[in-house]
């Protein structure tokens, strides 16, 4: 951490894809992070050992209503999916009016992401996925491995790059998704998300588990980016419906819902947001 001047700092923390409050994914957010620089921003993310860390800035980009940067315990992310939609419940929260009626623009390394209400709920535009299509057979046989499912188990095995390096792997049953025991040495440093299809009166249409080696949670409670490709490539493939509601954490004890809309030319991705601890923190 930098010698920089410590002053009171308005700061967040959110539960993000729950109605049920502490039954979601926690989001660190630090409300007015002007003045930081890179290396506390990273060395306070590390500190909170939460999976993302967020700090709100005035945006660079006169089309943005504000600018987030986005870090893990170890790394920044251009994009995230659970901190946009925690990080702009939060500057509505603190009092941020959108330049636009109806939806608020944030402006992060990933370039802007449009956010709106629906239904009672964020949702942001899924960004455009920079790398798609499938594995080679080397990783494929990798994933099986890392995942202890023989090949054939895996129904397809995708790249879905949206900021997050993710690889998506679509299983034949949400039961298999609940079931996977992954061995984390074999996974190298791959980012994988699992997904397969409930069964219909389930109440929710997908299972999903995403596994990030060597993070600070090797497991991620709810992944806003990985649905947001998964929804692209599963809607784009016909595999998914135009909306569909994933569950996420429920092996954590977590109660995670993640709602998906093909709408408007877009695709998006929503969810409840509670805020749980309010107060500042000196940075």
């Amino acid at each position: 951490m930098t010698s920089e001047a410590l002053r009171s700092r308005p700061f967040h923390q959110v539960d993000v894809f729950s109605d049920q409050p502490y039954r979601g994914n926690p989001l660190a957010v630090v409300v007015d992070a002007e003045g930081l620089s890179t290396g506390t921003m990273q060395h306070f993310a590390n500190w909170t050992n939460l999976s993302e860390t967020t700090f709100l800035l005035p945006p660079t980009d006169p089309l943005a209503d504000y600018k987030v940067r986005i870090f893990t315990g170890r790394e920044e992310f251009p994009f995230a999916g659970h901190p946009t939609l925690g990080s702009a419940h939060t500057w509505l929260q603190a009092g941020g009016v959108p330049k636009a009626d109806g939806v608020l623009v944030q402006e992060c390394g990933a370039g802007l992401v449009r956010v709106k209400h629906d239904a009672g709920r964020l949702a942001f535009a899924a960004p455009p996925l920079t790398r798609f299509g499938p594995v080679d057979d080397r990783i494929r046989t990798q994933l099986a491995a890392a995942l202890r499912l023989p090949e054939e188990d895996l129904l397809d095995a995708s790249w879905l790059v949206n900021g997050p390096t993710w690889i998506g792997v679509l299983l034949g049953s949400a039961e298999q998704v609940l079931a996977t025991e992954p061995d984390f040495a074999a996974m190298g440093n791959l980012k994988v998300g699992v997904i397969g299809p409930h069964q219909a009166g389930a109440g929710v249409d997908f299972e999903v588990r995403t596994f990030i080696p060597g993070d600070a949670m090797v497991e991620d409670p709810v992944t806003g980016s990985f649905n947001a490709g998964a929804a692209q490539w599963l809607i784009g493939s016909g595999r998914a419906p135009e909306e569909y509601i994933a569950a996420q954490g429920t092996v954590l004890g977590r109660a995670g819902r993640v709602h998906v809309k093909a709408e408007d030319g877009a695709i998006w991705v929503g969810g409840a947001s509670a805020t749980c601890i309010e107060g500042t923190v000196l940075l």
